[in-house]
């Protein structure tokens, strides 16, 4: 079917809105950040800065220690996005290749798992914590993300898994590979593209994770980037709102150059846990 040209044009114009909704806020948050005192205050404030000025990140980074919660919330995330792959990739294989109840109760546990809000989890997470004496500790808080982080990776893994043609694994078992020689030199390989898509979503959801790192690390040392960054708030609530600025926007760079560097990895791991074979 033809698309009108008002059609084409209307989809167009519903798309370049979409996306200046989805950038409103980082071009904002950019202007802001370059931002002198007396524009903040502005009554009528506008998009370019007269006079922008790099005294927002000087000011940032000689308030607060944000090199090394970026450090902390580096290691936290790339800790979860491994581990927590590592452990879903052979659980995947499992899920998607062994069809019986268990398998099917597994998978019915994970959907309903993402359901669960964060209150609900903290109390019995930090009980456990508490009994491994890993309160207060980045290993502690890699655990929690892999936990939390666990679950959709699963999902997302299991789909990829099915993607894969079962006939692959059938001739490599003729040639005599175990399931674990399978799983690493046949399966793996194929499942690259999901594997780079699963741990990128492990990775940004525990660099940009809040409440969790607020609730189990008390040592500002230990906190992560995201905590820190409510640090620029005083007691009152006001916010210091030009080295807040620049230091947010700081802060999402990792994600977006991530995202810039892998996006066809990404693409053709949604696609490949889309599409079965």
């Amino acid at each position: 079917m033809r698309t009108s040209p008002r059609a084409r044009a209307g989809q167009y114009a519903a798309l370049l809105a979409y996306l200046v909704f989805l950038a409103f806020p980082l071009l904002w948050l950019l202007s802001t950040a370059f931002k002198p005192p007396r524009e903040l205050a502005d009554l009528h404030p506008t998009w370019v800065p007269r006079h922008p000025t790099l005294a927002n990140f000087r000011q940032a980074f000689d308030e607060q220690p944000l090199l090394h919660a970026a450090l902390n919330s580096l290691l936290a995330a790339l800790g979860a996005a491994v581990i927590a792959v590592l452990i879903g990739t052979p659980m995947a294989f499992v899920m998607a290749r062994r069809r019986s109840w268990l398998t099917r109760a597994a998978t019915g546990w994970v959907v309903v798992s993402q359901a669960f809000p964060f209150v609900l989890l903290i109390i019995p997470l930090f009980l456990v914590l508490k009994n491994l004496r890993l309160i207060d500790s980045l290993a502690g808080l890699v655990l929690v993300y892999v936990v939390w982080s666990l679950p959709f990776a699963l999902w997302m893994l299991t789909g990829y898994v099915r993607a894969v043609p079962a006939e692959l694994e059938e001739a490599a078992a003729v040639d005599g590979a175990g399931r674990l020689r399978t799983l690493v030199s046949v399966t793996a390989p194929l499942l690259a593209p999901g594997i780079v898509a699963t741990a990128l979503f492990a990775f940004v959801t525990a660099w940009n994770e809040f409440f969790f790192a607020l609730v189990l690390l008390k040592t500002p040392g230990k906190q992560t980037l995201p905590v820190v960054l409510t640090h620029f708030i005083g007691a009152e609530g006001v916010a210091d709102l030009g080295p807040l600025a620049a230091a947010a926007f700081l802060a999402t760079l990792p994600s977006l150059l991530v995202f810039a560097l892998i996006q066809r990895r990404i693409t053709g791991g949604m696609l490949a846990g889309a599409v079965k074979s």
